[in-house]
């Protein structure tokens, strides 16, 4: 069989994941569950994040099995939902065209909308100015905030990074601005680190925490007492700022997913 048909017929026998929507009346409330039948699960699994519960089941249970591991940890679950609740958003979502503030550095600047030839967005002494063509519509403005947070996020690593260099085995091999769903940032085996694009949201010197933890990975590829003690030397307000994550971090990064409007 040529090659290229054995993959065709390959990827062609590989299920695709399947999505679907459950109700589940708990205490005080009914809620809805996203039910993901996924191939690759290898057990019943339930969580929560900012954007609700999610049911992942292998595609050998059956869906009595998942219902029933559902209602099985129903304390649980609105447990974990209660605590997001608690979270709360640090800001309104922002709506097009209309009055509103955008969160950037932990400070809720005020929103001007602006028509314009392009999209663009600019921050200034009197808040953000949004600037839009008439007939652009939500997937453009959510591109342009993504594009903002973007450019703001990598000015503040180019201010912070040169300070940190000094005593470094070498420097990142780049630097890879995303959503995350948990985590803040990751150094790579190849030196590339990821950031969450959630940082910008918050407090300057949080971020700035978290830069200094993923460079002290190219020290120390691990959380030992050696890896602590380079935080320490070069960071030594660092708890202060793992407890301010502890604290908000959830609602950062649901306020960062509303803007975004991100799956």
């Amino acid at each position: 069989m040529p090659p290229l048909l054995r993959r065709l017929m390959t990827a062609a026998a590989t299920p695709s994941i399947q999505r679907d929507t459950l109700r589940l009346r708990l205490d005080d409330a009914e809620i809805e569950v996203l039910r993901v039948r996924d191939p690759r699960a290898r057990r019943l699994k339930l969580s929560v994040d900012e954007r609700g519960a999610r049911l992942t089941m292998p595609l050998r249970a059956s869906l009595v099995a998942g219902e029933r591991f559902l209602h099985a940890n129903r304390q649980w679950l609105q447990q974990q939902l209660a605590r997001y609740a608690d979270a709360g958003l640090p800001a309104p979502p922002l709506r097009l065209r209309e009055p509103g503030v955008l969160l950037l550095r932990d400070a809720l600047l005020p929103v001007r909308w602006q028509e314009g030839r392009f999209t663009r967005i600019d921050a200034d002494a009197e808040g953000v100015c949004i600037q839009l063509p008439a007939r652009a519509g939500e997937p453009a403005l959510r591109r342009a905030l993504r594009e903002f947070y973007e450019a703001q996020m990598r000015a503040d690593i180019g201010q912070w990074l040169p300070r940190y260099l000094p005593g470094l085995p070498r420097v990142p091999s780049r630097v890879r601005l995303k959503v995350m769903s948990s985590q803040w940032g990751s150094l790579a085996p190849d030196g590339s680190m990821a950031l969450d694009l959630a940082l910008v949201l918050g407090r300057p010197s949080a971020f700035e925490y978290v830069l200094v933890h993923e460079l002290c990975h190219l020290l120390q590829a691990n959380h030992s007492p050696a890896f602590w003690a380079e935080v320490q030397a070069r960071f030594p307000q660092w708890r202060a700022e793992r407890e301010y994550f502890h604290a908000h971090g959830r609602a950062l990064k649901a306020m960062l997913r509303s803007l975004l409007a991100a799956d």
